[in-house]
């Protein structure tokens, strides 16, 4: 409803970085913070307890990953929407979190542009995937498929009816507060994932 209070649960181990996304989502007067945790056990109980509307889960938690996090607040939470942030760019992880019924997926360096207009859109009903991982192969030709003006994401009808993720792993980060932990997490990543990391500095 128009208006209305929406209640999101923000999920994920780093501190500075929930501080990062609860700022972000004070820009919008409708949309309330109304806990944290940081693992999966935790975001677990908490959802159950909290109930909220939207749960930002990252994947890479302690205790309990996002993806099975996911799976079990959508059990005991069933009427909360999930909407993933998280830095891994696997192509077959974030498809496996959007198996798991989750209304998007945001790649943390992408979320200073996307995280709002994810927000809105699952909240929409719809689906959301960062444009860092959207292919052009992204839905079925039944689908209709939408970039989203505001943030370069893509907008799906939810359920889409066939997805899947063609990864491009770069990222573009602009002189602020997103840069040097998405950078750092971004490189991170890649490194343990056995690929190699290019960084072009640039004034």
């Amino acid at each position: 409803m128009e208006g209305s209070i929406t209640r999101i649960f923000v999920v994920d181990d780093y501190e500075p970085w929930r501080r990062v996304v609860s700022t972000t989502l004070q820009k919008q007067a409708t949309l309330q913070v109304i806990g944290e945790a940081v693992d999966g056990l935790e975001a677990v109980q908490k959802a159950q307890q909290l109930q909220p509307d939207l749960s930002l889960l990252d994947i890479g938690l302690p205790t309990l990953n996002g993806i099975e996090a996911a799976r079990r607040i959508q059990e005991l939470s069933p009427k909360s929407k999930i909407l993933f942030l998280s830095e891994n760019r696997s192509c077959d992880i974030a498809e496996e979190a959007l198996r798991t019924g989750a209304g998007g997926y945001v790649v943390k360096s992408d979320a200073e542009g996307e995280l709002l207009p994810a927000v809105n859109a699952v909240l929409g009903g719809k689906r959301f995937v960062s444009a860092s991982l959207a292919g052009n192969d992204l839905t079925d030709p039944k689908d209709e498929e939408t970039a989203d003006p505001n943030s370069g994401g893509v907008v799906l009808p939810f359920p889409p009816q066939n997805a899947w993720i063609a990864c491009r792993e770069v990222g573009f980060y602009s002189d602020d507060r997103f840069a040097l932990d998405n950078l750092t997490q971004f490189i991170g990543a890649a490194l343990k994932a056995g690929n190699s990391a290019i960084v072009v500095a640039t004034k």
